[in-house]
């Protein structure tokens, strides 16, 4: 088990925990040879292994071996022993991008820096094969000179993912930043996808709130379906121009990223200048990925670091929507009063049938299922008016998925003792895992 103090592969001494969740813990280190901070992500090889994530790691490194861009958070090296696997990655000092436009809007000038980094990252991976497909602020980092890395490629998707029709068919990432042919799962272009997001993150960062946003869920993607959105009277011309071209609810007429690179507003003050790092991702491309997972301690990482080290790469992430095991457990804590979250190992059709039985013991109503969300509401006023709970469900694999409960209406504090009181104790049988919890509770022997 690692603790502070600990001295990990005779490289690093590790710090203090920067983050936790169900498969990983993420600690602050430091390098013994050159004394350089870096981040430490310690994942649990035999909880990956238990719930079939083999082939999602062997991707999100196969990931790591394509990317390399000063504006995406690096990984310096992957490491193994018997029961863990250790990605050492960047230590970002600056936060989220997120908890600056949380403050108000952003200069024009400075969020005009952030969206040119944030282009030329994606364009760089799109050049790659590789689709983001989960961009918002909250995915952002800054770091100490205020320049922007993109990090958490939990649910990126590389080229070979595509199916015979040239699309990608897996519906993902945070509902308001979301292109509207991903919702309607008729299958999308990763490219045309990653630059709706980016769309809605411009829009953000220059007025300080969400293109497309309402209470009701179904409202929302009505709004996001039609690209119905109205931008601020201060907002510049030429950038409402681009908006408009961004997020056109048509993907086969939406802007490219070329066409976005060449558009006057965009080009004012950009340094296109990216380093040319084709010989050092030839030389990381020899990783042996296979030796990640050895059952043995002789066929680990461990005993031949130089040989097999990554560099320069972004994050990785099983789930990025689980707090904790994301890249945003390094910095501020966030208020998780009006969410919650749990990892089950039952099929879709389970968990929503157990929501349901739930829901009709709780004396709630159920409202109408869309695209995962299953909306419950209480039968009588409470203090802020009727109780309202969401849940939405998230396919990482066919039969490994994420839930979140959000609380769409109500009394916070009446929020969470149903849940802590009735919902929890009676959903036991379909959790494998609570957000925030140590270990996975034993599901039911006839689940």
């Amino acid at each position: 088990m690692e603790n502070r103090g600990t001295i990990l592969m005779q490289r690093y001494e590790l710090g203090r925990l920067l983050g936790q969740g169900t498969f990983a813990k993420v600690h602050y280190a430091r390098n013994l040879k050159t004394g350089q901070s870096v981040a430490i992500k310690i994942i649990d090889k035999e909880k990956v292994l238990r719930v079939g994530l083999v082939d999602q790691i062997k991707r999100e490194i196969s990931v790591m071996r394509l990317v390399k861009h000063p504006n995406i958070v690096q990984l310096y090296e992957v490491m193994a022993s018997k029961t863990k696997i250790y990605f050492v990655m960047e230590y970002i000092k600056g936060g989220e991008l997120f908890n600056k436009v949380a403050k108000g809007k952003l200069k024009e000038d400075v969020a005009r820096k952030y969206f040119q980094q944030l282009i030329s990252a994606v364009d760089y991976c799109h050049s790659r094969g590789v689709y983001h497909r989960d961009l918002k602020p909250e995915n952002l980092l800054l770091d100490e000179n205020g320049n922007l890395k993109v990090s958490d490629f939990g649910l990126s998707a590389l080229a070979e993912s595509k199916r015979q029709d040239g699309l990608l068919h897996t519906t993902c990432g945070t509902p308001a930043y979301v292109a509207p042919e991903v919702i309607n799962r008729k299958g999308y272009d990763g490219a045309k996808a990653d630059i709706w997001s980016c769309g809605v993150i411009l829009f953000v960062l220059l007025a300080g709130y969400l293109p497309f946003h309402d209470s009701n869920l179904m409202e929302m993607y009505r709004k996001i379906g039609k690209g119905e959105f109205k931008c601020p009277s201060w907002f510049p011309f030429e950038a409402r121009k681009l908006l408009f071209k961004i997020l056109d609810p048509n993907p086969s007429t939406r802007i490219s990223i070329a066409k976005i690179m060449e558009n006057p507003w965009f080009r004012k003050g950009f340094d296109d200048k990216i380093m040319n790092n084709e010989e050092e991702t030839k030389e990381n491309a020899t990783v042996d990925v296979a030796a990640v997972f050895g059952s043995s301690e002789s066929n680990t990482v461990e005993g031949k670091q130089d040989s097999v080290r990554v560099t320069n790469l972004n994050a990785f992430d099983i789930i990025s929507l689980s707090a904790g095991f994301d890249l945003s457990g390094l910095f501020e804590e966030k208020d998780h009063m009006k969410e919650a979250r749990f990892v089950s190992m039952q099929p879709a059709s389970a968990i929503i049938s157990k929501l349901e039985d739930v829901a009709r013991r709780l004396k709630l109503r159920v409202g109408k299922k869309h695209d995962g969300v299953l909306k419950m509401e209480g039968s009588k006023e409470g203090r802020k008016g009727v109780l309202g709970i969401d849940a939405e469900i998230f396919e990482v694999a066919p039969l490994f998925h994420l839930v979140e409960l959000k609380k769409s209406n109500g009394d916070t504090l009446e929020y969470q003792k149903v849940l802590k009181e009735e919902m929890r104790p009676a959903l036991t049988d379909i959790v494998w895992a609570w957000q925030g919890d140590h270990q996975p509770q034993q599901q039911s022997q006839n689940q």
